[in-house]
């Protein structure tokens, strides 16, 4: 049996779990090389820091499930399919938005039109004036 010399790289609890969950023989062929690749490796692999971060369980029954919601800035690299329904979305809310925009503004015009007492057709009101001067007065 070859004899295992202490090193740092050993001494790292990530490396040091690792090892422990293989065989012997296997977990003592690594080389200080090898063994700062594979932390290099795991270093990638863990989660970032993310703006919302929940984390639980939830018993049901005899089980018990975990829920994990993060939320934060995507730093991935988006596919061409991603990208597509990316720009749908941002174009469908942006729509939205300028949509109740328009349609708050001339809500507005028509109640400062109608505070006013101006009247663009004789005899034909939309109802909104009375129902806004009895729902705030």
């Amino acid at each position: 049996m070859r004899k295992i010399l202490k090193s740092p790289v050993r001494d790292d609890p990530e490396i040091r779990n690792l090892l422990q969950r293989m065989p012997e023989d296997i977990s003592n062929s690594f080389s200080e090389s090898q063994l700062s690749s594979l932390k290099a490796a795991l270093a990638s692999r863990q989660w970032g820091h993310h703006n919302i971060d929940i984390r639980g369980t939830v018993p049901w029954f005899k089980y018990r499930y975990y829920y994990v919601f993060l939320a934060g800035k995507n730093r991935r690299q988006l596919s061409d399919r991603e990208q597509r329904v990316s720009n749908m979305l941002k174009a469908a809310l942006m729509s939205a938005f300028m949509l109740f925009s328009c349609l708050f503004g001339l809500l507005c015009l028509y109640l400062i039109k109608s505070a006013l007492g101006i009247n663009l057709f004789e005899h034909f009101s939309l109802g909104i004036w009375d129902w806004f001067k009895v729902t705030f007065s």
